[in-house]
């Protein structure tokens, strides 16, 4: 066994791996962390891009460029043109970022779940009346972003983007540990709720980005998102924002989790299985 894998094996046992990225002060911790990585200060890049790959599969192929300013600038890095070709069928709903597909289903009302035994309301997750309703007995999936996948996020489909909500809140870590161990997690963690208008048929699909220890950072292309993370409550942003299919929409400072929610006529496609990998403008669900 080499040591990158020794070491990832005693990480990841469950008990070390809860406290380890749980039972330390959250907010602090990503506050130094996004701090720390926006160095820019070759020793310090190098060092901190040398130990991210310790302890994940980091694969820079694909990176637009091979040169970084800070291990931020690595994190939010961009792709070679034509590295995630976009299902181009109008009928088919794409994934909006690289994943493991975590939960999924039809909403049982507006009940679904975490994981197994681990239920939440969609009250609990959106606290919009209207969108709740709009999405029962709807879909959902969620889709879950590792440390070391490309971290932006696109349209998709040809959309509008009418609202968006930023919701305060923790950065519990989102990783399969901590969905076992802590209830309505989702729910709990800073998110924001991205309310768009397809072109086709005028669905409204929506999209929950969800911060995490040391990565509460939602960032958009359209909008200017200042907020105070220290203050409880949601924050609406109204906005009129046209996206192509796969067109970026924004990013995440490091890493976390989408939950995409659309109308029950949806259906999910075939490669959409819990623990199966995703990659953005590939085929989610069809419009029935």
């Amino acid at each position: 066994m080499t040591v990158k894998a020794h070491i990832a094996k005693i990480f990841m046992q469950e008990d070390l791996n809860f406290l380890l990225t749980n039972r330390i002060p959250r907010r602090f911790a990503t506050q130094f962390v996004g701090w720390l990585s926006k160095v820019e200060q070759p020793i310090v890049r190098d060092l901190s891009i040398r130990i991210w790959r310790l302890f994940s599969d980091l694969d820079l192929s694909e990176a637009k460029k091979q040169q970084f300013k800070s291990l931020h600038d690595c994190f939010i890095r961009e792709l070679k043109d034509g590295a995630r070709p976009v299902d181009p069928d109008p009928a088919i709903l794409t994934s909006p970022c690289d994943a493991i597909v975590g939960a999924s289903g039809k909403i049982a009302g507006t009940e679904l779940i975490q994981v197994k035994g681990f239920p939440y309301t969609l009250d609990d997750l959106l606290g919009d009346p209207e969108l709740v309703e709009h999405y029962r007995n709807g879909r959902y999936v969620t889709l879950r972003l590792t440390a070391s996948m490309y971290h932006r996020f696109h349209a998709p489909h040809d959309c509008e983007v009418e609202q968006v909500t930023y919701i305060s809140g923790d950065t519990w870590n989102v990783n399969p540990i901590a969905l076992k161990r802590v209830e309505k997690l989702f729910c709990k963690n800073e998110r924001a709720l991205v309310r768009t208008r397809l072109a086709a048929g005028g669905h409204t699909v929506t999209l929950v980005p969800v911060a995490a220890i040391l990565v509460a950072g939602i960032r958009f292309n359209f909008l200017d998102m200042q907020v105070d993370r220290t203050r409880p409550g949601c924050k609406v942003m109204p906005c009129q924002a046209s996206f192509r299919k796969g067109e970026e929409m924004g990013w995440f400072e490091h890493g976390s989790t989408i939950i995409v929610f659309a109308p029950g006529k949806f259906e999910f496609c075939d490669a959409v299985t819990e623990g199966t990998q995703i990659r953005m403008g590939q085929a989610l669900m069809r419009m029935s």
